[in-house]
């Protein structure tokens, strides 16, 4: 086949030669031209010896390449539908989308789902619904008794993502419209950069690489107390995090690109720039469940007494409850704990860790909130979950599960302009969320992106509220796992208190 290609393109520019010699017209040399181009991209396939498929079938296996690297943008754009699009489908991108612009975000003709399909979940309304506006419980205070700066938040925050992973122009929207919202944003392991001081409260995350809270010691990083106090101390800072794992690929510590990974990056980290930055699995600070609780003390000691949380995937239960076992027995404990999905979030991971490994976030969520129960600590601690919840129904499915506030990450990039072009770990991200390419960057204008972003919060939250008043509730405290049910079977509903409790 390479020898025929070969005789194909060289017959034909030897043809097109002869042609422009004898009408040496604007076509025919623009024939020429495009042939001789074509005919030397063919030899040098037809001669290299690194892809053997390029080197059988030369020119031609280029398009290969090309429809396979585009597939996910061709099957988006020209073969999903409404609902099967993955991670997040068409429907559930469009309500963001609609929602940050202050459209219409009404449907229709009536459900694309089907409701008797097996999965098929709903909320059952009352005959006797209240008036939304004057639903309450979309404010929660944070803090337990050992905590004496408590914080009082919407229900629904932005999720952590680092300055590194988002462009500094996404990271500054998404903090000026969480100000204007008077929501929370979490920085994301990172640490805090200038783009996050615009004026919106911070959830300061701490994780395995403690950045902004330590320092590297022999090649290894370490907490160290007063480069954690200088930045826990803040005013904008109003909880901290300490991140155990994420959802994205729990287990496995956090992924910078070295193609991320800018100069600024780097003096923010205090990491060589341009390199890959790799945080370690677990933490150096403590190695067990009582040095543990001793840290956590630590950390709310040093900032001044401002409530502090872990973050993680579920994982070994044995574990888990040995951890919330051991704050009942110590009689100290965290103010929250953010339970993160196994499905993944935003961060780039390897794909056995996305697909394989850690709890999803339903199944999580659960258990920890039994386990709150059990050891009588659900009084003291909340719990934050963060698993792609998008609209409405997907918070008052989680809160109804235990949840007492929600971290959306996915849903806020998706407010800033994100088309999930999948591009977030090759710095190539069209619209300049997941990037730090300055000419990308510039496509995120922070005076139009801010405000969509507190758009989408504030127009979610009044979703909520009309949801929770159809139940007939007052309060969005009120909802429970008996209201929220499912179809288990072609004739069978139960409610998801059947299927969890």
């Amino acid at each position: 086949m390479r020898n025929t290609i070969l005789s194909i393109f060289i017959i034909s520019t030897i043809l097109l030669g002869v042609l422009v010699y004898f009408v040496p017209d604007k076509g025919t040399i623009i024939l020429l031209v495009l042939s001789s181009l074509f005919t030397i991209i063919v030899i040098k396939d037809s001669f290299q010896t690194k892809h053997s498929l390029l080197r059988s079938f030369p020119l031609v296996a280029r398009l290969r390449w090309l429809f396979e690297e585009e597939r996910e943008k061709i099957q988006q754009y020209f073969i999903e539908d409404d609902l099967n699009g993955r991670p997040i489908n068409r429907e559930k991108r469009s309500v963001v989308y609609q929602r940050a612009k202050l459209q219409k975000d009404t449907v229709p003709f009536g459900t694309q789902h089907d409701v008797y399909k097996k999965g098929y979940e709903f909320v059952k309304h009352s005959l006797f619904p209240k008036d939304h506006h004057h639903i309450t419980g979309e404010k929660i205070i944070f803090g337990s008794d050992k905590c004496s700066k408590k914080y009082k938040s919407s229900i629904i925050n932005i999720s952590a993502m680092s300055f590194g992973s988002l462009s500094k122009n996404a990271i500054m929207a998404l903090n000026q419209g969480a100000k204007m919202g008077g929501f929370a944003h979490n920085t994301g392991e990172g640490g805090i950069s200038p783009y996050h001081l615009q004026g919106g409260d911070l959830i300061f995350q701490v994780g395995t690489g403690y950045f902004g809270a330590g320092k590297s010691v022999d090649g290894k990083r370490v907490f160290d107390d007063e480069i954690f106090r200088e930045n826990a101390i803040r005013p904008e800072v109003k909880m901290i995090e300490i991140k155990f794992s994420q959802g994205a690929k729990p287990g496995h510590g956090g992924i910078l690109p070295a193609k991320k990974n800018t100069p600024e990056i780097a003096k923010i980290r205090k990491v060589p720039q341009g390199t890959q930055v790799d945080s370690p699995p677990g933490h150096s600070a403590f190695s067990n469940f009582e040095e543990m609780i001793v840290f956590i003390q630590k950390v709310r000691d040093l900032s001044g007494g401002k409530p502090v949380g872990v973050k993680l995937c579920v994982g070994n239960n044995e574990e888990i409850q040995q951890m919330i076992k051991a704050f009942s027995k110590a009689k100290n404990y965290p103010d929250f704990i953010s339970v993160d999905g196994g499905e993944g979030g935003t961060g780039a991971a390897p794909m056995e860790f996305t697909n394989y490994i850690g709890t999803p976030l339903l199944e999580g969520l659960v258990f920890i909130n039994k386990l709150l129960k059990k050891y009588k600590l659900k009084n003291q601690i909340r719990i934050i979950a963060s698993g792609k919840a998008i609209d409405a129904f997907d918070i008052v499915k989680y809160l109804a599960l235990g949840a007492d506030a929600i971290g959306m990450a996915r849903s806020f990039m998706l407010s800033l302009g994100c088309i999930q072009a999948r591009e977030c770990n090759l710095d190539s991200c069209p619209v300049g969320v997941a990037t730090q390419d300055e000419d990308l960057v510039k496509a995120l204008v922070v005076e139009k992106k801010n405000i969509r972003v507190r758009n989408y919060h504030d127009k979610t939250i009044q979703a909520v509220k009309e949801m929770v008043a159809a139940m007939g509730e007052d309060s969005i405290t009120k909802v429970t796992s008996d209201q929220v049910f499912r179809r288990r079977k072609d004739e069978e509903i139960v409610s998801l208190e059947e299927v969890y409790y």
